[in-house]
């Protein structure tokens, strides 16, 4: 859904059927650790890692994409990537 307010363009991700349920924390943590294993390989400015990028921020609140980023940083974080 694309939706535009003040010359802003908001997008909310995609339909994923792998996450079909209403609940869509797998969702939010499997497109985390989609960007961040595709950052890895292919650098941040790669068209997919900003796809992936996208969706994880639209998808998953602020305060778990902060726990992660600061868990990745710490070299503590629980995913494999």
């Amino acid at each position: 859904m694309v939706l535009e307010v003040d010359g802003i363009k908001l997008e909310t991700a995609p339909w994923d059927p792998r996450f079909p349920n209403t609940n869509q924390t797998k969702y939010c943590y499997q497109s985390f650790l989609d960007y961040q294993r595709c950052k890895k390989i292919r650098g941040e400015e790669f068209d997919a890692c900003q796809y992936y990028k996208r969706v994880s921020k639209s998808i998953c609140p602020n305060a778990w994409i902060d726990k992660w980023n600061t868990q990745i940083e710490e070299n503590r974080f629980p995913g494999n990537i």
